[in-house]
């Protein structure tokens, strides 16, 4: 794993304490669970099933992730499908999927969380980890055309033509 490309994680599970550390975006992801190289230096590889959520940090020193920036509080502004998550454990999670089936990953979803301006830039969630998700609304669209008002040609004429106006 090069330095330069890893990103900081807080991988979150059920059972367990939270692994705290980088992964290389490009190969994190295994068929069985994902890798860590951890702050301390060695390599953890935890399964899907274990994991509730793999939170990319902007820094380490908040290690705990807050609960009250895990749903909208509004309808979200930037575009795509707003989904909400309810986990295994039963807890409630919010995000934002790219409007885009290209972009869905075998393993489980990559949200932007309701807060991204926060500590949690991005939140990966596997499918082991879903009892329920809903779609709570399609933002945006940009192949959809506004209708424009009417044509010059199509208005209606509201005086003869030649009369004064008053």
């Amino acid at each position: 794993m090069s330095g330069s490309t890893n990103k900081r994680v807080l991988v979150v599970r059920f059972e367990r304490e939270t692994v705290v550390g980088f992964v290389n975006p490009q190969a994190w992801l295994g068929a069985e669970g994902i890798e860590v190289l951890t702050t301390g230096g060695s390599v953890a590889r935890v399964p899907y099933g274990e994991i509730k959520a793999v939170y990319f940090v902007r820094d380490f020193e908040q290690r705990e992730v807050r609960k009250e920036h895990g749903t909208f509080r509004t309808r979200p502004k930037m575009e795509g499908l707003w989904v909400r998550l309810r986990l295994r454990d039963g807890d409630w999670m919010d995000g934002m999927l790219p409007n885009d089936l290209l972009a869905l990953e075998a393993q489980g979803f990559s949200l932007i969380p309701p807060d991204a301006n926060y500590q949690n830039q991005r939140v990966f969630v596997p499918k082991a980890a879903i009892a329920e998700m809903r779609v709570m609304g399609v933002v945006g669209g940009g192949g959809r055309k506004r209708r424009r008002g009417a044509g010059v040609e199509e208005q209606l004429e509201m005086f003869e033509p030649g009369a004064e106006r008053a």
